[in-house]
């Protein structure tokens, strides 16, 4: 992609003016950095005012500034090294409240995961769940977390959940090799992309499984394995995701699978509860006898 750019560039460069070019070789040289700029800050660096960053975005052929970032993000984002994030973090929280702004990105991952997502893929997402005979969960390294949170709460709603074990690439295939069309397969996966994943669904997408793809973009390379697809924007703190649309992706999942069946999941959970009572799994210092 970062070629596609810079051949976009070279072919109206000429008829730049000088501001446009100040700003074209900025971008060109330190892109990772420029795709995390606001327009006002980008004007600031290269020495040009706001307005001027703003015609130029317009002048390569973008509807806007916010177009040709998010397409720069794009570019970037799943090859930047844990340094230059925390190269790219410094200068975007630089001279702030580091909650006010975490906090704030996040709510705006969640507004626009919530506007774009697709109603379709998750309700097939949903039927597909609800009717699998065995549900293999799969996420890697920071998706790792997700994936256990999803695979603890569905462990509620079928008696088949399986969550792979990504430690090693030779035992993911074993855990993996009665996988079947009657399954399905729900994969998380955001930058840095993991190639344990992807394989993973290329087998899975071989034997004819229904995958949920829980990603952050049609250009993510689980995209193309997907029977679903369901876009949560993420973005980066330091060198670490944000993964707060995700999460809440996957709550929305657990919570509309377990009303499509929630006779059966009401009859589980009063016996379990009954168990947990028994067994005192969960404190209670209010109930009687718990002196």
């Amino acid at each position: 992609m970062a070629e596609n750019f810079q051949t976009k560039i070279e072919a109206v460069y000429p008829g730049l003016s000088k501001g446009h070019k100040k700003i074209a070789d900025y971008i060109i040289n330190n892109y990772q950095k420029a795709s995390f700029m606001t327009a006002a800050n980008l004007g600031k660096t290269v020495g040009v005012s706001e307005s001027t960053v703003v015609r130029f975005a317009t002048n390569i052929g973008f509807d806007g500034y916010p177009e040709l970032q998010k397409y720069l993000q794009e570019m970037v984002k799943s090859h930047l090294t844990s340094v230059q994030r925390m190269e790219v973090a410094a200068s975007r929280y630089e001279g702030g409240d580091f909650i006010d702004k975490t906090l704030s990105a996040d709510a705006e991952l969640l507004k626009t995961t919530r506007e774009s997502i697709s109603r379709e893929a998750f309700e097939g997402s949903v039927e597909a769940i609800n009717k699998a005979k065995k549900i293999y969960i799969l996420g890697v390294r920071s998706s790792a977390a997700i994936a256990s949170f999803a695979a603890f709460y569905f462990r509620f709603l079928n008696d088949n959940v399986v969550l792979i074990d990504t430690s090693s690439s030779s035992e993911l295939f074993e855990q993996m090799f009665r996988i079947s069309s009657d399954d399905v397969c729900l994969a998380i996966s955001f930058p840095r992309y993991s190639n344990q994943t992807i394989k993973a669904l290329s087998f899975a997408k071989s034997r004819g499984a229904t995958i949920i793809s829980v990603t952050d973009g049609e250009s993510s390379p689980i995209a193309q394995f997907a029977t679903h697809l369901l876009v949560a924007k993420s973005s980066m703190v330091s060198f670490v995701d944000s993964l707060v649309a995700p999460l809440s992706v996957i709550n929305a999942l657990i919570a509309a699978c377990a009303k499509e069946k929630q006779d059966k999941v009401y009859g589980d959970l009063r016996a379990l509860e009954e168990i947990w009572d028994e067994y005192r799994v969960y404190n209670s210092t209010n109930r009687e006898g718990d002196k």
